[in-house]
């Protein structure tokens, strides 16, 4: 389209421009289309003469392509503004909704709201409903402060299923959100528990030295009662400058500890004192089995004399069968993982770290929740029974 002399004297009068900025984007439209009037560029504006318009130009719709064109220059330079890059080719329907609101706030007091919403394609609910969002500001900031504080709190090894309902049953101020919501605010900042790759396993096995007894669990670790199935192993800690290691016996009622043991010296004495311990702890008529790997600890003479002169019944995982004694596995998983690994044992003698292992066992017992318990811990999950007092 050409302009008429004087049509352009009476546009750039309507929109309050020089008539030379008018034929200049006229002949930049023509040249580049829209584009070209968004590259924001400077000290061009002497232009060649331009031919002279024809006849029977709408004075009217001119003014509303100029005004078209102005907008659409506008939207254009709000992009590159949100964006902060410096290409005039971005296209706006990159940007997300909430960038479109700030664009829209940009130019609406030029153009009017109903013109910006439709060059950004923005939606009128759209707008308002991201306005509030940025007049509001994270309205997550103090759940934000709640699930990191737990996750410290937690020695950075919980899980957002364990955030999630430890925020439930917060009994000073329970908080009821969804799952999701705390698992994508742990992701966003980064609170995922970090567990060091681990060594290789110690191995208790010592050979076959005498005959084992049967495996009478068959991975089948459900009791409906306390003390009607243990499970017990041991573990290694390679601590600073020394090694230890745990014998503990678990109930697999509800995965409490019943007993436990820690040594500098994986030998016979340490298996025995802990079975000992478990037997202190039983009621009447109480028989429970004990089931094993086939350690050399299980096997010796004094073990076997603790279970006969008790009642206990013994049971072993086959050879080499991990999963056979899935239950004591699981609870050294565990354990390594919240107590163990990531954590600086540098300097931390064996006596202190017994003290911790003692606290965290405790806390295991005691308020560690589990969800296979309702989300209650070992020891309140018995008084809930009323199997505890």
């Amino acid at each position: 389209m050409f302009l008429r002399e004087g049509r352009a004297e009476s546009v750039a009068a309507s929109v309050g421009c020089s008539p030379v900025l008018v034929y200049a984007w006229a002949r930049r439209y023509r040249e580049e289309g829209g584009v070209g009037l968004a590259t924001m560029r400077r000290g061009d504006v002497v232009l060649p003469e331009v031919p002279a318009p024809g006849p029977g130009a709408d004075v009217e719709a001119l003014r509303r392509q100029v005004e078209a064109l102005r907008l659409e220059n506008a939207v254009m330079r709000e992009t590159i503004r949100v964006l902060k890059a410096d290409d005039p080719r971005l296209d706006p329907s990159m940007l997300t909704n909430r960038e479109r609101t700030r664009v829209v706030d940009a130019i609406r007091g030029e153009f009017g709201l109903a013109a910006a919403l439709d060059a950004t394609g923005l939606k009128r609910s759209t707008y308002y409903y991201e306005r509030g969002a940025v007049a509001v500001g994270d309205r997550y900031a103090m759940l934000r402060a709640r699930v990191t504080g737990l996750f410290e709190a937690g020695g950075r090894v919980w899980g957002y299923r364990r955030i999630h309902r430890m925020l439930r049953l917060d009994g000073a101020d329970p908080l009821v959100v969804s799952e999701k919501v705390v698992r994508r605010i742990m992701r966003e900042g980064n609170l995922r528990p970090v567990y060091l790759k681990r060594p290789k396993r110690w191995s208790s096995y010592a050979g076959e030295i005498g005959e084992a007894p049967a495996n009478l669990v068959n991975r089948d670790f459900h009791a409906g009662r306390p003390n009607r199935l243990w499970v017990t192993d041991v573990t290694q800690f390679t601590m600073d400058g020394y090694k230890c290691w745990l014998s503990p016996v678990v109930d697999c009622f509800d995965g409490m500890v019943v007993s436990w043991t820690l040594s500098r010296s994986p030998d016979a004495g340490m298996a025995n004192r802990m079975l000992l311990d478990a037997v202190a702890a039983l009621g009447d008529g109480e028989r429970p089995v004990v089931h094993s790997d086939r350690g050399c600890h299980y096997r010796w003479p004094g073990w076997i004399a603790i279970c006969e002169e008790n009642g206990l019944t013994r049971s072993m995982s086959a050879k080499g069968c991990s999963p056979d004694n899935a239950a004591a596995e699981g609870f050294f998983g565990r354990l390594k993982n919240e107590f163990y690994h990531g954590r600086d044992w540098r300097g931390v003698g064996f006596e202190e770290f017994r003290e911790r292992l003692a606290s965290y066992l405790t806390h295991y017992n005691e308020t560690r929740i589990k969800k296979s318990l309702g989300w209650m811990s070992p020891m309140q999950y018995r008084r809930h029974l009323g199997l505890a007092s």
